[in-house]
């Protein structure tokens, strides 16, 4: 504990930035791949087809090792963010995709043909009936995407893009526990954090949808 002690006490501007960073490149990714997702799940519960391509195509992308992709990234776009949050982008996508359209697969029958018997267009009938009951599906998708993309951000540091990575990669290289431990424990907190905040966030915006239960 006095070992750690002493490095906050030397390193806490650098390890505060290296938060920021790790921060920086998994909400770029999420938010990246939440406007590729839910527009892509949206449109594919429309076409089975195009569901089970989507399906395929982003669940075998997932299998692919993130390192992976790094590295076939790099002589595309270089080093540092960009090859990082195209990788864990690529990570974020299979959960809000395939929850997405979990969510409007799974849609009450009766409550639409209610919806239209009243008179709903479709424009109307998508956002004041379809979008909020799909939501809670979709955010727990977004959810879990989160914790993903800050638990495997801390590749980044391979490439030079930074994060609580740099600090596992120091830590390795000098071969200090306790730095390694650091490192580590900031990255599961980050993420267990992250996923709690976003939990209650999620229950608070569909409490409506639990009063009558």
């Amino acid at each position: 504990m006095q070992k750690i002690a002493v490095y906050f006490s030397n390193y806490s501007s650098q390890y505060f930035q290296s938060v920021f960073e790790h921060l920086e490149i998994s909400i770029l990714s999420v938010f990246i791949a939440i406007f590729i997702a839910v527009p892509l799940g949206i449109i594919s519960t429309h076409s089975t087809f195009l569901q089970k391509l989507t399906h395929r195509f982003f669940g075998m992308l997932r299998i692919i090792p993130s390192l992976t992709i790094l590295v076939v990234a790099i002589p595309l776009v270089g080093t540092g963010i960009k090859p990082a949050v195209l990788a864990l982008t690529i990570l974020a996508i299979p959960p809000i995709l395939i929850n997405t359209m979990l969510g409007f697969q799974t849609l009450p029958s009766s409550v639409l043909e209610t919806a239209l018997g009243m008179g709903m267009s479709r424009t109307q009938t998508f956002f004041r009936i379809k979008l909020p009951l799909a939501f809670p599906v979709i955010f727990t998708g977004i959810r879990i995407a989160v914790v993903e993309v800050i638990a495997s951000a801390t590749l980044a540091a391979y490439i030079g893009a930074g994060g609580l990575g740099s600090i596992i990669v120091t830590g390795l290289g000098l071969m200090k526990m306790e730095i390694l431990f650091i490192g580590g424990a900031s990255v599961a907190i980050l993420s267990l954090l992250c996923g709690e905040i976003l939990n209650r966030i999620g229950n608070y915006i569909t409490r409506y949808q639990r009063i009558d239960s």
